[in-house]
């Protein structure tokens, strides 16, 4: 199962608070071993994080005028 919860300061260490809801699903009992799986989330999303990182054999202004042929050929002609 997959929740999304945050990290909580306890002392000197982070913690994290299991809803109860999946306490009870997953039976999970106190002083229990259990595996928690921790991916790491972006709060944003960067256009410069998806396309900043991407490396094109033309330049932009080429690319952007052959789209611009291929969407109106009419004004191009």
């Amino acid at each position: 199962m997959e929740i999304e919860t945050k990290t909580k300061k306890w002392g000197s260490s982070l913690g994290v608070i299991i809803p109860k809801k999946i306490v009870e699903e997953e039976r999970i009992g106190e002083n229990q071993k259990i595996k928690i799986l921790a991916v790491e989330t972006k709060t944003k999303t960067r256009i410069k994080d998806i396309f900043g990182k991407l490396k094109f054999k033309k330049p932009t202004q080429q690319l952007l005028d052959e789209i611009d042929k291929e969407l109106e050929p009419e004004l191009f002609a």
